[in-house]
């Protein structure tokens, strides 16, 4: 681990330990997770003792459900699921690669992320409840999906929409998540949430326990996940400059080569 590493790794375990934060993200969907970043956020994890969650690229993405059990993902996300028949295709596709009878403890949950989707959720309900473990409330999509800015994230509107699914999860037994730009500004709306229900919220890159935002201390506990963010895109950014860099000195040698070869074919015509 490098230096900045150890430093993402302290704040992790700072979260753990004060702010109730239980797991690290990754997606394949819009993040576009490479192999060898999900392999340094699953080093953290580990070392953190966290969990690791993993959105998965659709639906029916075997190949990232694969990856997700190679890689031991304690919670596996399916975006853009607005239908109940792509509700079942995530439960088929679930079961291929983890078998009927799975005993692999990970839970699985879809994103609730437009209109569409909170319209056919009464459709959707039976089969969350027979095959799968929660719900993702993409607040952000969601927002976009209405036709309203980003910013009107949490207006009322919006909020109402997620104690909606809230409701419908309580009564379901069915686990709900919050994300979508999770700043001191949805602290409010968080908590009127949890009154209903809020099992965990997050952030790009960290998951918080929903208990959490009751704390005295979320705010210090929103300002460490924005921390540990930034340096996970510092490192990332650093990470592959060193990769691009590091052939430098051989392109400099062959492209004079190349110059000195072409001088002499010019000289000798």
């Amino acid at each position: 681990m490098n230096q900045t590493e150890r430093r993402m790794l302290d704040m992790l375990k700072r979260g753990r330990d004060q702010f109730g934060v239980v797991a690290v993200k990754a997606e394949f969907e819009a993040e576009g997770t490479r192999p060898d970043e999900l392999l340094r956020l699953l080093e953290l994890a580990w070392r953190a003792d966290l969990g690791l969650a993993l959105k998965i690229g659709g639906c029916e993405a075997v190949t990232d459900l694969h990856a997700s059990r190679l890689y031991g993902a304690d919670h596996i996300i399916a975006p853009m699921v607005e239908t109940p028949y792509a509700l079942s295709k995530f439960v088929d596709a679930r079961a291929k690669v983890y078998g009927e009878a799975d005993d692999s403890g990970a839970h699985f949950l879809f994103n609730l992320e437009t209109q569409t989707a909170l319209e056919n959720l009464p459709a959707m309900l039976p089969l969350a409840r027979k095959g799968l473990h929660g719900i993702v409330f993409g607040r952000v999509d969601f927002t976009l999906s209405r036709g309203m800015p980003r910013g009107a994230i949490n207006e009322r509107s919006i909020t109402d929409a997620v104690l909606e699914v809230a409701k419908s999860c309580a009564a379901s037994d069915l686990e709900l998540v919050v994300g979508g730009s999770v700043a001191l500004e949805a602290l409010p709306a968080l908590r009127e949430i949890r009154s209903v229900r809020l099992d965990r919220f997050e952030t790009r890159k960290v998951i918080f326990d929903g208990a959490a935002v009751e704390s005295a201390q979320i705010e210090a506990g929103i300002a460490n996940a924005v921390e540990f963010e930034l340096a996970w895109l510092e490192n990332k950014r650093d990470y592959y400059a060193a990769i691009a860099d590091e052939d430098m000195p051989r392109i400099r040698m062959m492209r004079e080569r190349s110059l000195a070869g072409k001088r002499r074919r010019l000289a000798a015509a």
